[in-house]
């Protein structure tokens, strides 16, 4: 399917953590956090991060209940997708990204109590498992 790098990104209002991936060993790796308003990235940011990586595609978190339907956050991530689809014409793919804050903050707090909790770190490392989720389920 792909070949090369792969870039993913957890989705929120304040905060977009990007990880990127290698297709190859299928993992992956928490790249930053970009601040955001109001669910509007800082494009500069973001185009400097494509430019760079040059990613065959782009995985995008969907927060989803646990019922699989939409919460208030699915429509603004499935919106930020297709932003990204438009402006970098690469293949976009959605991700079911429930509980991956969740996990994050677990094994940050197991591995230091709540000192070890950082909101930046958070997303960039649920954006790190969205994308190994992805690739261990599409490669």
């Amino acid at each position: 399917m792909y070949e090369g790098i792969l870039l993913g990104f957890d989705f929120g209002l304040r905060r977009i953590g990007v990880a990127i991936g290698q297709t190859l060993t299928q993992q992956a790796s928490p790249l930053k956090t970009l601040m955001a308003q109001k669910g509007r990235p800082d494009w500069t940011h973001v185009d400097k991060i494509i430019k760079e990586w040059q990613p065959q595609a782009i995985i995008v978190g969907i927060p989803l209940n646990m019922d699989d339907t939409a919460q208030p956050l699915t429509h603004n991530a499935r919106t930020f997708a297709l932003q990204l689809k438009s402006r970098y014409k690469l293949p976009v793919h959605g991700m079911d990204e429930r509980l991956t804050s969740f996990e994050v903050r677990q094994s940050l707090f197991d591995q230091g109590g709540y000192r070890a909790i950082q909101k930046n770190q958070v997303d960039a490392l649920a954006a790190r498992i969205i994308l190994e989720e992805w690739m261990q389920m599409n490669l």
